[in-house]
């Protein structure tokens, strides 16, 4: 049924005459008529009576506009749902991220998003398994703020910065002694603390690792940067990881260049990207570009873990 047909029949049946209707809709008398006598045809009994110049409901046409007033306010509902959508300043933007970039990356991103769009919704969403990208065109999920660099064309990619993978060292432990950057080859034979195996981080500490071909004790496993940063400082191990200040952990620096996890925004290729999350998407890459982004915790002040996108 045409849903115009439907609207006619609903202002006709609250009070308004064909003519009235005809003025309003731009549409001649005579059409309003005939859209309103096939409709009486498509539901299969007469829905209105003449009484003079005006239309009645029949019973039926009274139990008809029941159902129609309950479908016209959803369809409106939905219509307006799907405008506030497509509009860049209240729409809503789904966004995943590890636990770890949590801690410090997407509140401030979000945080002067926000300043300036305040009506856009943000659905901000920590994943517990990293090895994979968390958009594609099957997924709800718009952005990804990720440290997983996708491979393909599935996915778009654009670096944001790097954040140093530190030593972390338990108060006391010889290496932190030194003040001097640490080699990774020094840690061969150490009991080391690692993340688990989903996530991303670990992927970087082990390819660090095994490019010197350092082998180090079986130690704990850690789901999150706050439980690593517990076990050293309680002196289970060493660890390999981004810096925080933790009482009872020393940051140590890693002498190789490529001891950092790089850190970036990823969408899918093949999904239509709805305004309000280009808006945030745009925002974030300018935040890139014009190194503004939010600085990684234990960062030094000799380095510049922000890079250009790519």
């Amino acid at each position: 049924m045409d849903t115009n047909v439907l609207r006619w029949f609903q202002l006709v049946a609250d009070g308004a005459t064909v003519t009235e209707v005809s003025e309003l809709e731009w549409t001649s008398q005579p059409g309003i008529s005939r859209a309103l006598a096939r409709l009486s045809d498509e539901v299969g009994a007469p829905l209105l009576r003449r009484e003079g110049r005006v239309l009645r409901l029949t019973h039926a046409g009274a139990m008809f506009k029941h159902h129609v007033d309950a479908m016209l306010h959803q369809l409106d509902d939905g219509l307006a749902e799907v405008a506030q959508l497509m509009d860049p300043e209240s729409g809503l933007v789904t966004v995943a991220f590890p636990h770890s970039l949590g801690e410090w990356l997407v509140p401030g991103i979000a945080a002067g998003f926000l300043q300036r769009h305040p009506d856009v919704q943000l659905d901000l969403s920590a994943r517990h398994d990293e090895t994979v990208p968390a958009t594609g065109t099957g997924s709800e999920v718009d952005l990804e703020l990720t440290t997983l660099r996708p491979h393909g064309r599935a996915h778009h990619w654009r670096g944001l910065l790097r954040e140093p993978i530190r030593l972390l060292l338990p108060e006391g432990h010889p290496l932190a002694a030194t003040e001097d950057p640490v080699p990774i080859a020094r840690l061969g034979g150490e009991r080391l603390v690692a993340m688990r195996q989903t996530s991303q981080l670990r992927a970087v500490t082990d390819s660090l690792l095994s490019r010197r071909g350092v082998e180090t004790e079986a130690g704990l496993v850690a789901d999150d940067l706050p439980t690593l940063y517990g076990y050293v400082a309680a002196g289970l191990g060493v660890a390999l990881a981004p810096g925080r200040s933790v009482a009872g952990v020393r940051l140590q620096a890693l002498a190789e260049d490529d001891a950092f996890r790089e850190i970036g925004l990823s969408w899918a290729a093949g999904r239509r990207m709805l305004p309000s999350a280009t808006l945030f998407r745009d925002h974030i890459l300018g935040l890139a570009k014009s190194r503004r982004l939010p600085r990684p915790p234990g960062t030094f002040d000799e380095e510049h873990p922000l890079k250009s996108s790519t």
